[in-house]
């Protein structure tokens, strides 16, 4: 009867890991332990900005949320302290934003993580931080499409001026 009563306990929380994974395109595990609470707070702000849900569940609890999911490759890795970034929007935002406090607060590192379906270890979440945000490559890309189109309107311009000249000569 007591069992019975924990699970109840602990099944809200595990609906409410599997709806924050429920069609995530990204989530991942992190190591988080020794963080003080002004950087916690400064992390957290920043991802929840940015559409990632941030949180400490236990592992016991992750792992029965990721049963029968992509997210069941981070199993091994839950072991010990770890929180979760989950977000349903931005496939790269976790790792993106989290890479800098990887980077600058040395308690925080990357455990492991599902980016589309497919498992990153550590390393590869490093590396995939570094992709820039859709803004940014949409940018280069117009910007990239811009110069030609600039320089072939330069070129008609001048010829065309060129080809008026001999006209006003000619006046």
């Amino acid at each position: 009867m007591k069992d019975m009563a924990k699970v109840e306990l602990k099944q809200p929380i595990i609906d409410e890991i599997s709806a924050s994974i429920d069609g995530a395109q990204a989530a991942l595990i992190v190591k988080y332990l020794g963080v003080t609470v002004d950087q916690d707070t400064a992390m957290r702000k920043e991802l929840r900005e940015s559409g990632v849900v941030y949180k400490v569940y236990k592992n016991t609890l992750m792992k029965r949320a990721f049963e029968g999911t992509d997210f069941a490759q981070l199993d091994s890795h839950l072991e010990g302290p770890n929180a979760l970034a989950v977000s349903k929007d931005d496939a790269v935002a976790p790792a993106r934003i989290l890479a800098k406090y990887v980077k600058d607060y040395k308690p925080v590192e990357f455990v492991g993580g599902v980016v589309e379906g497919k498992y990153y270890d550590a390393a590869q979440l490093a590396e995939l931080a570094k992709v820039p945000t859709r803004e940014v490559l949409l940018g280069r890309l117009f910007g990239s499409m811009q110069s030609p189109i600039a320089n072939f309107a330069r070129v008609v311009k001048q010829i065309a001026e060129k080809d008026a000249e001999p006209a006003a000569a000619a006046e």
